[in-house]
């Protein structure tokens, strides 16, 4: 009698067991789906900022390009500027030591102090 009590109670607790495990494995494939579901759009949205990126890279690219071209295309007359500016110092030299006027490098060289400006008011 013992021995059937025993087994009747294995039986329900079994049974038991059972369905805690089928109602787990319910829920476990309910979230399972909505997993696949979201992943499924995350597929979608991340396939279209591929695209969208891919094109900003294209313009992007594009643009360095002809940023590229275009600073080539200047660079003669930023050379060409430089040596204008070259050429106006050299004059500006030559005028200032025919004319007996000392640059501010010889100056300093020469221990001489800065000229004062004099301001004669009448």
């Amino acid at each position: 009698m013992v021995i059937q009590i025993s087994v009747a109670v294995a039986a329900i607790a079994f049974a038991g067991l059972a369905a805690y495990l089928i109602l787990t494995l319910r829920k476990g494939m309910t979230t399972l789906a909505e997993t696949n579901k979201t992943l499924a759009e995350v597929r979608n949205a991340v396939h279209g900022l591929t695209q969208e990126a891919s094109g900003l890279i294209r313009n992007a690219n594009q643009v360095t390009r002809d940023v590229k071209g275009k600073m080539e295309t200047i660079d003669p007359l930023f050379e060409s500027a430089h040596d204008v500016g070259e050429v106006i110092q050299t004059v500006t030299d030559s005028v200032k030591k025919a004319a007996g006027i000392r640059t501010a490098p010889e100056r300093i060289a020469a221990g001489a102090s800065t000229p004062q400006l004099r301001v004669k008011v009448k």
